[in-house]
C-alpha cells in the first residue's frame, strides 16, 4: 500500500462553515499518524470513518491556535473510544507544557470523574510528550519522521524573549513506498527545502494568489509569515517535489483558488492540487 495523506482541515484561524483548523492524516498500512489538531479535527476523523483510537502519533508543529485548539479533544476522545496504550506526542518546546496544562488543570475533572464514576473507559494512559526542533523525529520499522524549523513570522518585530520561545516546525514521513513532506505555515526557508527535497507529495501552506498580495499587511504576510501563490511554485520546483498539495489558503471564492492554482503552475511543471477537507492524496 502506498503512503497517502488525508487533509482533515484546510482552514485558517477564521471559521469557516465547510473549511476546519489545521490537522491532515497520513496512512500507511495500519499506521495513522496525525499531524496537528485544528478546529473539528475529531468531528472530521469520524466523517472519514477512521478509528480515533488507532491514531498514533500526534505531531504538532507550532501553537498557533487553529492547530491545536482541540488538541484535548484528540486526547480524550482516543481514550473514550478505546485507546489503553500512550499516545505519543512531538512538538515544538513547550508542547509539554500545554498538554500538562490541558490534563491536570483544564480537564482533570473531566478525566477522574470518568476513571473513578465510569471505570468501563479504564485507568487513563499516559500521554508522553517528547519535545523536538530538528532531525529525527521517531522511526518504526515501517516508517521514519524528521522533523525543521520552520520561518513563520521570525522577520517580525518580535521581542526577544518571545523570538527564543517561538519555534515552528515542519515534518517528514519517510517509508519504502513513498514520502510526504508538510510545510506547517512557513515561507521559504532552508529547512523546508530539506524536508521537501525529492517528496512524492509535499501539503504547502499558500495564503494568497498573486493578486491578493496588494498592501503592507498582506505583502508582510507573504513576504514573512506564510508562503503565497508568488513562491509556493518555487519552492516546489527548487526541492524537486512531484505532487503539490496547497493548504491554508484565505477565505476566498472558487475562482480565486483557480487563480492561485493557475499562479503557482507558472513555477511548477508538476501536479498542483488546491487542498479542500477530506481530501486524500497517495503518493
Amino acid at each position: 500500500m502506498k503512503p497517502s495523506v488525508t487533509l482533515l482541515g484546510t482552514g485558517t484561524p477564521r471559521p469557516e462553515a465547510l473549511r476546519g483548523g489545521t490537522s491532515l492524516l497520513i496512512r500507511y498500512g495500519s499506521d495513522a499518524i496525525l499531524i496537528d489538531a485544528g478546529r473539528g479535527v475529531v468531528r472530521q476523523l469520524t466523517k472519514l470513518g477512521f478509528p480515533i483510537d488507532q491514531v498514533n502519533p500526534v505531531l504538532i508543529t507550532h501553537h498557533h491556535y487553529d492547530h491545536i485548539g482541540e488538541l484535548h479533544d484528540v486526547i480524550l476522545t482516543s481514550w473514550l473510544s478505546g485507546r489503553t496504550g500512550s499516545l505519543d506526542i512531538y512538538g515544538p518546546p513547550e508542547t509539554r507544557r500545554i498538554v500538562d496544562v490541558l490534563l491536570t488543570q483544564v480537564y482533570d475533572k473531566d478525566i477522574e470523574f470518568r476513571v473513578t464514576g465510569e471505570p468501563v473507559h479504564g485507568t487513563f494512559p499516559p500521554t508522553p510528550v517528547t519535545e523536538v526542533i530538528s532531525g529525527l523525529v521517531c522511526e518504526t520499522d515501517r516508517y521514519r519522521i524528521y522533523a525543521d524549523r520552520m520561518n513563520h513570522g521570525d522577520g517580525l518585530a518580535f521581542s526577544d524573549a518571545f523570538r527564543s520561545r517561538w519555534i515552528c516546525l515542519g515534518f517528514r514521513f519517510e517509508c519504502d513506498d513513498g514520502v510526504i513532506a508538510f510545510s506547517g505555515d512557513t515561507v521559504d526557508c532552508e529547512g523546508l527545502q530539506r524536508l521537501a527535497a525529492g517528496a512524492d507529495i509535499l501539503v504547502q501552506c499558500c495564503y494568497l494568489a498573486r493578486s491578493e498580495i496588494v498592501g503592507e499587511h498582506l505583502e508582510r504576510i507573504a513576504k514573512y509569515t506564510l508562503a503565497s501563490a508568488d513562491t509556493a511554485g518555487a519552492i516546489a520546483t527548487k526541492a524537486g517535489v512531484r505532487k503539490l498539495v496547497l493548504t491554508h489558503p484565505r477565505i476566498k471564492p472558487p475562482e480565486i483558488l483557480e487563480e492561485m492554482r493557475r499562479d503557482v503552475q507558472r513555477d511548477f511543471s508538476g501536479e498542483v492540487i488546491i487542498g479542500y477537507d477530506l481530501l486524500s492524496v497517495s503518493c
